[in-house]
């Protein structure tokens, strides 16, 4: 499963909040079960309370998304079904987002 890709969220209890996951684990990991994802949430629900750095906003299909890093979790693979997106684009962003939810630096 390649890193930085999307998904719908498959939970439909959280789908409405955060409606992509992000798959941020290394590919070297495929052999697991689970994967590594981070929620994004349309902009328009978060307003303008982000932190910059630990949620950086991008953009899918015309749409602002946070991307809720203190918001991280594990899921199966076989829940996540076809990819979505990619925001390859913006892996610094989400690497520093990472780094300072662990580090606060």
């Amino acid at each position: 499963m390649p890193q930085w890709k999307l998904f719908k969220n498959p939970n439909k209890a959280t789908l409405a909040h955060f409606p992509l996951l992000l798959d941020i684990q290394s590919d070297l990991l495929d052999d697991l079960r689970t994967t590594v994802v981070i929620p994004l949430m349309p902009k328009r629900l978060w307003g303008a309370h982000a932190l910059s750095r630990l949620n950086p906003v991008v953009q899918f299909n015309d749409t602002s998304y946070v991307v809720m890093t203190q918001n991280i979790g594990g899921i199966d693979r076989q829940t996540l079904g076809e990819v979505t997106g990619d925001l390859e684009k913006y892996r610094a962003e989400i690497i520093d987002a990472l780094g300072f939810i662990i580090t606060g630096l």
